[in-house]
């Protein structure tokens, strides 16, 4: 819809919803495109925000970065916490307990990386602990928190962190730093799509009231409904239900807590597992369970009797089917957040995708024409990152040796996608771990939830014998003891909140 036909350039954008990922997509174009564009934001009061992305990972602190928020006056704003990793309970055996981590895990040697080192040692010290190199491990064992780039004058990598905050607040906080002259929020509710009968590109929306809101490029953050991207233009869904069988989850808030953890706890139950995300308040909980194996009223029930704290309200029920839009772009409409697909929140990814869809689309910036080499590009690196990113949480359900109900057993009998396979082969044969192209989760991520769920590679690099024995127990030792007054030396994780970001009331 530009105001000079001979003009191919975008000029005006329209998003419809809000949330998280309407108003987060509203402030990025907005900063990064300036008064170039006319954003026009679509959401309604009557229509409720799915709020599960209340941890994140350390990849948002580049959206704070680029949009010049400071993070203390965005955590008073949203009641947030920090976030040091994700503790994995119960999931390859129970009783199990490890951290996935955001930081380092050691030092590499020469070419090859430090687990292989590990992994020598192992073989004659089996009490020797992988998470013993980790700084954020041991940090967030002691409750610990701060702000550290580097370990004193050493090679060793400082804390690494994301957060976790009350998503509504976020995408609130995220409205208020729109520039009123280039983001106008319209509310409203959308009824009807009108498409171009030439190439089917959307022309417009129509509101309730009658209203019009024509554009050039449209941004579907309308959530599950996909109102534009499927209601409109019938795109698809590609389910991984047979791969991530949980599809549905409850969820409740409850009375904080103390300590005040730095991290996400996740924990296993008979059927699914459980959230736990630590706010400055109070505290989100949620069950992700599989409808075939648990009644609605059961998981209400599970959820209510293992919480830490008081429930503040009722469970409130949420269903969904994992996977994602066969296209996350289509024509002139590109889809974000719980419009493009779902990620189940066990790691956290759902407002990073948010994030990584909407540096793509900067990226791939087209012009009123929509160019079907950029859309097929931006596909293309849609389903690589999700797929990826599937990968690793089906890992976390196939890799269990538990056996004590049904859904258990079904987890570890499944077939796994063949990329997955090979990931395990891998690391099982050789101790090997290959990070494709940019995908999101790292060779140490990957290290952490196999060996945290018991896939034991039968070799490591040959390379790693070069040290003799005395240089490597030197090595291990030294990294351990650096990391250990590194943690030791931080302050407590609910003192760092009440000093530096502490929600006044």
């Amino acid at each position: 819809m530009s105001d000079d036909p001979h003009d191919s350039r975008i000029r005006h954008v329209v998003i419809v919803g809000g949330g998280t990922a309407g108003w987060m997509t509203a402030a990025l174009l907005a900063k990064a495109l300036g008064r170039r564009v006319q954003i026009r934001l679509i959401e309604s009061e009557q229509i409720g925000i799915v709020g599960v992305g209340e941890a994140t990972i350390p990849q948002i602190r580049h959206i704070n970065a680029f949009l010049g928020i400071d993070e203390d006056d965005m955590l008073r704003a949203t009641h947030g916490t920090f976030k040091l990793g994700v503790q994995l309970n119960n999931f390859g055996r129970l009783g199990d307990s490890y951290l996935h981590a955001f930081s380092d895990i050691g030092l590499p040697l020469g070419l090859i990386g430090f687990h292989h080192y590990w992994l020598r040692k192992r073989a004659s010290d089996p009490a020797n602990d992988l998470w013993s190199y980790s700084l954020n491990t041991q940090t967030a064992n002691e409750h610990r928190f701060g702000r550290m780039d580097k370990v004193g004058s050493s090679p060793l990598g400082g804390i690494k962190y994301a957060y976790h905050f009350d998503a509504g607040l976020y995408g609130q906080y995220l409205r208020q730093r729109c520039d009123p002259q280039v983001v106008q929020r319209i509310e409203g509710k959308v009824v009807d799509v009108q498409l171009r009968e030439v190439d089917g590109f959307i022309e417009s929306v129509r509101l309730e009231s009658g209203e019009r809101i024509a554009g050039d490029l449209f941004i579907d953050c309308s959530g599950f409904r996909g109102l534009l991207i499927e209601g409109a233009l019938h795109t698809g869904y590609e389910s991984w239900q047979h791969w991530l069988p949980c599809d549905r989850a409850m969820a409740v808030a409850s009375a904080r807590t103390e300590p005040l953890w730095p991290y996400t706890r996740a924990t296993a139950r008979s059927v699914g597992w459980q959230w736990r995300v630590p706010l400055q308040h109070r505290t989100g909980n949620g069950l992700v369970y599989a409808s075939q194996h648990l009644s609605d009223d059961e998981a209400s029930a599970m959820l209510l009797a293992n919480l830490d704290g008081e429930a503040l309200g009722t469970p409130r029920p949420l269903r969904f089917t994992t996977g994602m839009r066969r296209k996350a772009w289509q024509r002139n409409c590109v889809a974000l957040g719980l419009a493009a697909g779902f990620m189940e929140p066990l790691e956290s990814t759902s407002i990073h995708l948010i994030q990584s869809g909407i540096s793509r689309l900067l990226a791939m910036f087209p012009d009123r024409h929509c160019d079907p080499v950029l859309v097929d590009e931006y596909n293309r690196q849609t389903r690589f990152e999700y797929e990826s990113i599937r990968d690793f949480l089906i890992l976390h359900y196939k890799a269990t040796e538990r056996d004590d109900t049904p859904f258990w057993r079904q987890c570890a009998h499944m077939d796994i996608p063949p990329t997955l396979a090979r990931k395990i082969e891998l690391f099982r044969s050789h101790g090997q771990i290959f990070r494709e192209h940019e995908e999101l989760f790292t060779e140490v991520a990957w290290l952490q939830a196999m060996i945290g769920q018991h896939i034991e590679p039968q070799a490591y690099h040959p390379l790693a014998d070069a040290l003799d024995e005395t240089r490597l127990d030197a090595f291990l030792g030294d990294i351990r003891t650096l990391v250990g007054r590194a943690a030791g030396s931080l302050p407590d994780h609910a003192r760092f909140v009440a000093d530096h970001c502490l929600t006044r009331t």
